[in-house]
């Protein structure tokens, strides 16, 4: 259980720094260069996923090192795609629906994602003891 929560709070730490890179991009994409709030999400969160995954891989989940890292980054990949599209819904329905500006939407919708997040690649990224 102590491994567990310690691996929780890494993971919110890899998971703040990598929400304040996909908004800062997404609101300067939007902002500053006129990119549609939906595009700019897309790419913004590729560019933290990435960045996820080799913090993911290095300080929070313990990784099988004979798996080849090819694999693992595909399965990772796989797992964000299904949280970007995760992320899109709710970005969609809070912003179009609910008529919740696209930064708070934002956060609401990183907060579900994080969770899906934690659990999908405890599952499928973690080496198996």
């Amino acid at each position: 259980m102590k491994k567990l929560a310690g691996q929780i709070i890494k993971f919110g730490f890899v998971g703040f720094l990598c929400f304040f890179i996909d908004y800062e991009i997404m609101v300067l994409l939007v902002e500053r260069f006129g990119v549609d709030y939906r595009l700019s999400c897309g790419i913004s969160f590729t560019v933290s996923v990435i960045v996820n995954y080799i913090l993911s891989i290095t300080f929070v989940f313990e990784t099988d090192k004979k798996r080849k890292k090819t694999g693992e980054f595909a399965m990772f990949v796989l797992l964000s795609v299904i949280g970007l599209g995760i992320n899109e819904v709710c970005m969609w329905f809070s912003v179009e629906t609910l008529k919740i500006d696209y930064r708070l939407s934002k956060v609401g919708a990183t907060a579900v994602v994080m969770v899906y997040n934690f659990i999908s690649r405890k599952i499928f990224i973690e080496k198996k003891n």
